[in-house]
């Protein structure tokens, strides 16, 4: 078996290839890779290492020979359209190279989402479905880093945590544990034509996290809830670019909804124990 995993030196998918080395050797695992010196330590540890470009066609087709499954991490691009085109690059090549099993990183609940970018993982999803390639789509919840990363602790030192999320509630999951189950997928037998919805079993609220952090910090914190026009002229004062201040500000206001409220047992079933948000809070605030 040879199991291919692209974007291979991003965060997810050095996670994964870390949680594989675990259930297979190395030899049995190649990154693909944009630039290869970068994955000079994977190399290292006896993993093979392609190059293979989402916007160059003729890479990837290279890169996937030979694969028994193949690791289809989404395009980090913020250009939607754009990412289109680069997935339907990478799904061809995958077709043509002969690929056997395609995994594909989308978004839980793709289908009754209002996030924009919850179309870019449906098409994705189309587009594999008409090569005839068995496939398994593991539709990844918002990581919890998104809303739980080190600078909690500017909220800490505020003693309060302000959102446009009200009483919405989050099904996040950590990169980590979205890792292992990707891993368990790739070194497992019985996923072919699978979906799955990778959330938490549990929902947390931001009034949830002001308590937690409450705890961990023995410092007293609050959730202050606030509109959208306010939480993003908060975040463009705090130094963040228009854009991603527009983004967080919709990804809260996503939550408010309901976007983020739906679980499923999926994740559970794939690797057992989640990890505790207060061991999130935690890290984060060690940083």
């Amino acid at each position: 078996m040879s199991i291919f995993v692209t974007g291979a030196t991003g965060e997810l998918g050095g996670l994964v290839i870390e949680h594989l080395l675990k259930k297979v050797p190395a030899a049995q695992i190649t990154a693909v890779v944009r630039n290869v010196e970068k994955a000079s330590s994977l190399a290292g540890l006896g993993i093979e290492v392609r190059y293979g470009d989402y916007m160059k066609p003729e890479s990837l087709q290279q890169a996937f020979a030979g694969a028994s499954k193949l690791l289809f991490i989404s395009s980090p691009d913020s250009d939607d359209t754009l990412r289109v085109v680069q997935h339907a690059n990478v799904v061809k090549a995958a077709r043509d190279a002969g690929v056997r099993h395609i995994a594909y990183t989308g978004y839980a609940f793709g289908e009754e989402s209002i996030v924009p970018l919850a179309q870019v993982h449906l098409a994705t999803e189309h587009a594999i479905r008409t090569t005839g390639i068995p496939y398994t789509f593991l539709r990844n919840s918002l990581y919890t880093e998104v809303f739980i990363n080190p600078g909690l602790g500017a909220s800490v030192e505020h003693g309060a945590i302000v959102t446009n999320t009200g009483r919405g509630t989050v099904n996040s999951v950590t990169r980590s544990d979205l890792a292992l189950a990707a891993a368990t997928v790739l070194a497992g037998e019985g996923h072919e034509n699978k979906t799955y919805n990778l959330v938490s079993n549990q929902t947390w609220s931001f009034d949830d996290l002001a308590q937690i952090v409450s705890e961990v910090t023995g410092k007293k914190v609050v959730h202050q809830s606030v509109s959208f026009e306010e939480e993003k002229n908060i975040l463009l004062n705090a130094g963040l670019p228009e854009p991603i201040a527009v983004l967080m500000a919709g990804i809260y206001h996503a939550v408010s909804v309901g976007e983020t409220s739906k679980t499923s047992d999926d994740l559970v079933k794939l690797i057992g124990t989640l990890t505790p948000l207060k061991d999130t809070v935690k890290q984060a605030l060690q940083k």
